[in-house]
């Protein structure tokens, strides 16, 4: 089963409802080392119909939620038929894709990420692999976070790796060991402050950046209970709906002083994990384009940010979900067990066989 080379397309949708991440990865291995190649990449922005049905879909009725998954699993191969059409692409190995996630409850030993794997796989008659979450959950881990074998096998160069989505998420080596996990709320946060004001985001955190800190807000959300824990750890949107918006939403300041407040939480947060000088640290995701944050992460944090090229901010995650997707294929472990906690490392995720 096992190859030299894949070309694998990966397909991320994040917390924060950017949008569909579609990147057709070209992977080599030589002297078992792999390399990467994201050779075409897209963003796919959701319309409104089903920005709103994934960000409510967590209350519809049983029958809803089930026909939203295979109706998601079609657009899903949709984009991806459509993708493949437009960039001309041949020769796919495999689909690996993330899906959306709904249910984030590891305590429950239960998560969930919407989109049918068997949709996917009968829409584009391409193997797809999907569901990458639940078997590390099973086995009592966190289920999150699960890029840091790939930040360990494709970014080795870089002493930290942090993920600025609509979470925050970062990994580094400790005593020979890869160790992981969620740090705190970023644009998920971010970004429904801002849509007060009439924004789908903060452009460059101009709006933070013109607000003031509020100390007391900043003082109650680095005392949640979530950051007084070690070990692994995963946040979902049922946490920060419970937990962290009641905060925001309990004092009466301007909006501008709550995005400024939440940057100046995030920054901390991540100093925290990361304050090693002489270290680099790679930053991906949507916040890495959130100027004033990056300001304030420079400032709290020892280590030296690198802001990589575009296609790296963008679409890391769905390149490494594709890798993901690899290592399931070949049936090695793409998760680790010093990540999320659980009983062992395992290699998850279901397979849904295409043309064969």
């Amino acid at each position: 089963m096992s190859k030299s080379g894949y070309r694998i397309i990966g397909l991320m949708s994040g917390t924060s409802l950017d949008g569909l991440d579609i990147a057709c990865c070209l992977f080599e291995q030589n002297n078992n080392t792999w390399n990467y190649k994201i050779e075409h990449a897209v963003t796919c922005r959701y319309n409104d119909e089903w920005g709103g049905k994934l960000a409510t879909i967590h209350n519809a009725s049983a029958y809803e939620f089930a026909l939203a998954n295979t109706e998601y699993g079609y657009y899903l191969a949709e984009k991806v038929n459509e993708f493949i059409a437009e960039k001309s692409i041949t020769a796919i190995d495999l689909i690996a894709s993330h899906g959306h996630t709904i249910f984030h409850q590891p305590e429950k030993n239960f998560t969930f990420q919407l989109g049918s794997g068997a949709a996917i796989a009968g829409r584009t008659g391409i193997t797809t692999i999907c569901d990458f979450r639940s078997t590390d959950v099973a086995l009592n881990g966190q289920g999150a976070p699960l890029v840091p074998i790939g930040d360990t096998l494709l970014f080795p160069e870089f002493d930290y790796c942090l993920n600025l989505g609509g979470i925050a998420n970062i990994s580094f080596h400790s005593n020979g060991k890869r160790i992981a996990y969620d740090s705190c709320p970023v644009n998920l946060a971010l970004n429904q402050l801002a849509q007060i004001l009439g924004k789908k985001y903060d452009n460059e955190g101009e709006l933070a950046r013109s607000g003031s800190l509020n100390n007391t807000l900043l003082y109650n959300l680095n005392n949640l209970d979530f950051y007084k824990t070690t070990g692994a750890k995963s946040l979902g949107r049922e946490w920060v709906e419970e937990f962290f918006f009641p905060l925001i939403n309990s004092i009466e300041i301007p909006v501008q002083d709550k995005l400024n407040t939440v940057c100046e939480h995030i920054a901390l947060q991540v100093a925290k994990s990361a304050n090693t000088a002489s270290a680099k640290m790679l930053v991906t995701g949507g916040g890495a384009y959130n100027r004033y944050l990056i300001e304030r992460i420079k400032f709290h944090c020892k280590a030296e940010i690198i802001i990589p090229d575009k296609q790296t901010i963008e679409y890391k995650e769905a390149l490494i979900f594709a890798f993901l997707g690899l290592l399931r294929f070949e049936q090695k472990n793409n998760t680790l067990a010093t990540v999320t906690g659980a009983s062992t490392n395992s290699s998850s995720g279901a397979i849904y066989w295409g043309k064969i």
